[in-house]
């Protein structure tokens, strides 16, 4: 599968990155993951969004969930649109939450999206064997392993450390984690994870690499590498544009 990194800044849009989306692709299907605020300009220099198979959004923090919006917009307005309803899973209650967030006369947004409520479990999507688990976040988050062709890919989404998100990673060949909170902060436990807490999750998985992201624009993004790298050497820092062939 392919991996392309469209937005990497965590908890909002930095400089240098719209927030969390990400694109997988493997044999023609095309699933984005999670679609964060400032994040559906830049997706579609890399896919036109009628082609887009399916959206799995982590959870419905605006960072991962808000350009649903300019989505809805793009599929109801620009007459480019060529099939019928897209696929979105998502937590419970992220339909009435993002109609919202697109119009407040209550129009809804079902003419372009199939809601799918999640949980924790397996199910197939596309050419993918899906699983989910439960995170450590104050809000319903779902870590998210998608396999294929015996290669697999682990998206943290946001989390604390969890021991969940380790299991659902053990083995994995890449380990897309959140390195948000920097060290030495009193911080809530259950929101994100350091870079050393990177890194101990991708150690104690046994993943082939790991790839740290969702780091927000205030918090300096080498040291959280350097400090998921002392624990775990194979470790890069993605950028936005970035793509990973799995």
């Amino acid at each position: 599968m392919k991996l392309t990194v469209v937005g990497c800044a965590g908890s909002a849009p930095g400089p240098k990155s719209p927030a969390s989306c990400y694109l997988v692709e493997h044999d023609g299907f095309r699933l984005v993951l999670d679609l964060g605020n400032g994040a559906f300009g830049p997706l579609q220099g890399y896919a036109d969004p009628a082609s887009i198979d399916a959206v799995f959004l982590s959870h419905l923090h605006a960072d991962h969930c808000l350009d649903v919006a300019p989505f809805v917009v793009w599929h109801r307005y620009s007459g480019r649109a060529k099939r019928g309803l897209v696929p979105l899973y998502a937590p419970v209650g992220a339909e009435r939450r993002l109609a919202l967030a697109y119009d407040m006369d209550g129009i809804g947004i079902t003419d372009v999206f199939d809601f799918v409520p999640v949980g924790p479990g397996s199910f197939s999507l596309g050419p993918f064997d899906v699983t989910l688990a439960r995170t450590a976040h104050p809000v319903e988050c779902y870590a998210i392993k998608l396999a294929v062709d015996g290669r697999s890919l682990v998206y943290t989404g946001d989390t604390g450390p969890s021991d969940h998100v380790i299991e659902l990673a053990r083995g994995a060949d890449v380990l897309l984690a959140e390195a948000a909170h920097p060290p030495g902060l009193e911080l809530p436990p259950e929101l994100h994870l350091t870079g050393k807490e990177a890194g101990e999750h991708a150690a104690a998985a046994g993943v082939g690499r790991l790839l740290l992201t969702h780091v927000p624009a205030w918090v300096d993004e080498i040291g959280q590498l350097f400090a998921a790298s002392a624990v775990f050497p194979e470790t890069e820092l993605v950028r936005a544009g970035a793509t990973y062939e799995i």
